[in-house]
């Protein structure tokens, strides 16, 4: 290893090294917060002022990082969130943690990690270690982002050090946090790896070293598709099994049973999150660029975004079976999160739930006890609406209730209770005993 290899594995050790966390999201406030909790100084990098704005007056707008944890770490001076992309150069790591949405088109967007990585290229100095998070394709550390890092001069795995370690954050899940995911870690070199693997063995539970970037870039792809392509099994099961008077969750329940072979995976109203319904599109995408096709994986994906629709044909036909129309019909969705018990609304299902109702005519409303209001979303218009109360006068007065996010919060009697008619797309309702009768399955 180089003097400055050494220097930056002794600063990881003692726990002197100040690490710098880029995009202060669902994804990189964890992270802040395992490294905080692993020993290290942080840094908090962030293009939008009010996050940084409301970091420093310790707040939290991530429904399980504590607001106290926030300003406590303030407060003795572990963590300084900024606006200010000149201080990258105080950090000795750099974790990039920005979004990898998709474009119009569904080709990946790496905007925001290229932009990231021209802030980095300003200031990057000898010794510093950076690690890309963010979800993306093989090939992106490589060809896209050290080329933007050695535009300066400095030579990669002697001047500085590249790695890639893919994201594992499952929100809402209280028996999984950033530091007890093993993380798989990919470096440019034998010194990026040896450094990467360092910082993270000391701050998650355990580290993965593979042999390349690309093996890291990855096995990410392959977590979200192989997720991707079994849920999109359950959804066309789940038509069938309907046509068929068949109920898809007893189904999914009795082959769980068997204690090998099999993993139950859930049907639902679409797919939501930032990586699920995305990243089986960048292998398909760079499938095109080799001249091959992912037919099975492209297949999956159209299954999954047709979802929505399959659930509004089910107002449709629930309307129509009392003798309404849609058009004017008030339509309220329960739960605009795209998974239980977070405050994420990232790529959820609701939204296009709402585009289409309201394309139809339906007076469209929501209820999410984890969001008050809906943020504006860049895939889909949508008005900015405010969470409804669920009071006995608003379930009433809606001519069908959607549940899109089956909160722990929501108390499935009661609104089966007060609504007309509802519409579970994620069996809330399985336990409730009266007024089966208003219950559509979708």
């Amino acid at each position: 290893m180089t003097n400055l290899a050494q220097n930056l594995l002794h600063a990881l050790d003692q726990r002197t090294a100040r690490i710098g966390v880029v995009g202060l999201g669902y994804v990189g406030l964890p992270l802040v917060r395992a490294a905080i909790a692993a020993g290290y100084p942080v840094l908090g990098f962030d293009v939008d002022p009010q996050k940084v704005e409301r970091l420093r007056r310790g707040e939290s707008y991530i429904k399980h990082i504590p607001a106290e944890w926030i300003a406590s770490c303030l407060k003795e001076g572990k963590f300084q969130p900024t606006a200010e992309m000149s201080r990258l150069r105080e950090a000795d790591v750099i974790l990039i943690c920005v979004p990898t949405p998709l474009s119009e088109s569904r080709d990946p967007d790496l905007s925001y990690v290229e932009a990231t990585a021209r802030q980095i290229g300003k200031t990057l100095r000898p010794g510093q270690l950076v690690v890309l998070e963010s979800t993306t394709y093989p090939g992106t550390t490589r060809d896209v982002v050290l080329p933007v890092l050695a535009e300066g001069g400095l030579k990669a795995g002697s001047d500085f050090f590249l790695a890639y370690s893919p994201e594992r954050e499952d929100p809402g899940n209280p028996q999984h946090s950033a530091n007890t995911i093993p993380k798989v870690v990919g470096g440019l070199d034998d010194a990026s790896l040896e450094l990467a693997n360092a910082f993270y063995s000391r701050v998650v539970v355990q580290t993965v070293p593979v042999s390349s970037v690309e093996v890291a870039e990855a096995c990410k792809i392959l977590e979200n598709t192989y997720r991707a392509v079994n849920i999109a099994l359950v959804n066309e099961l789940k038509v069938l099994l309907a046509r068929m008077g068949i109920d898809v969750w007893e189904v999914i329940d009795a082959a769980k049973t068997k204690p090998f072979g099999f993993q139950a995976f859930y049907p639902g109203p679409g797919l939501g999150g930032h990586c699920i319904p995305i990243d089986p599109f960048y292998l398909s995408w760079l499938a095109r660029k080799y001249e091959l096709s992912t037919r099975f994986i492209e297949l999956a994906g159209d299954i999954n975004a047709n979802m929505p629709r399959y659930v509004v044909n089910r107002v449709f036909e629930c309307l129509n079976d009392a003798g309404q129309s849609i058009k004017a019909s008030k339509v309220c969705i329960l739960g605009a999160a795209y998974k239980k018990d977070v405050d994420d609304p990232r790529e959820s299902p609701a939204f296009r739930l709402m585009e289409l109702l309201l394309h139809y005519g339906a007076e469209v409303s929501y209820n999410d006890p984890h969001i008050p209001r809906l943020p504006a979303m860049r895939s889909y218009h949508v008005p900015s609406l405010e969470s409804q109360p669920l009071t006995p006068e608003f379930l009433s007065g809606q001519d069908c209730v959607v549940i899109c996010t089956d909160h722990t919060a929501y108390d499935w009697d009661y609104v089966i209770q007060h609504a007309r008619r509802v519409i579970d797309t994620r069996n809330a309702t399985r336990d409730v005993t009266t007024g089966r009768e208003k219950i559509w399955k979708a």
